[in-house]
């Protein structure tokens, strides 16, 4: 088992997830507009079904999504860690650092100050040598954060997502990547 592995930044802290995460966690992943550009909202059980996912990751490769709260506040706001894609793709394998955060902390510039403490624990704790981030071209919050971390954009890798169907408008990704 991994412990609980804190990472801190002047407004976050970044840990392992707890039980008490779960309630919130479907109440961001019901919200329409944290899920604009995922298939669809997620139910409680679909949600619950993730975090038991995201679990599972940490066993397997001894790190994973963070669960986020805010310093001062306190209370559960999201996610922002790395993760290995399970799907197959001309950049895989690959670690990618990813954030989902509730709609209310948007616009604060918590998912880039977060993700940056992400990045430096995954190049000089984990010894990782790149990075990935990959959304749809619309997300523009997201693709902020990606450049803001410094990650650059090939749109000669861009590519059609495996878990969408051909013709599906959420299908096609564009790729971020940032060398150690």
């Amino acid at each position: 088992m991994v412990p609980d592995s804190i990472l801190a930044t002047e407004r976050l802290i970044l840990r392992r997830w707890h039980d008490s995460d779960r309630v919130p966690f479907a109440c961001l992943n019901a919200d329409p507009r944290v899920m604009e550009f995922m298939p669809h909202v997620l139910t409680s059980e679909e949600s619950d079904a993730l975090a038991d996912r995201i679990e599972a990751h940490f066993r397997q490769h001894r790190f994973g999504l963070l669960a986020v709260e805010l310093r001062r506040a306190g209370g559960f706001i999201g996610f922002i860690g790395l993760s290995v894609p399970a799907f197959e793709a001309a950049f895989t394998p690959c670690v990618e650092v990813g954030w989902r955060l509730a709609a209310d902390a948007w616009g604060q510039g918590l998912a880039t100050e977060g993700a940056r403490a992400v990045v430096h624990y995954g190049f000089e704790t984990l010894g990782l040598d790149e990075l990935v981030s990959f959304t749809v071209p619309a997300n523009v919050r997201s693709r902020r954060v990606m450049e803001k971390l410094g990650m650059t954009h090939d749109a000669l890798e861009d590519f059609d997502h495996p878990r969408f169907p051909p013709g599906h408008p959420l299908r096609r990704h564009v790729l971020y990547r940032l060398k150690r």
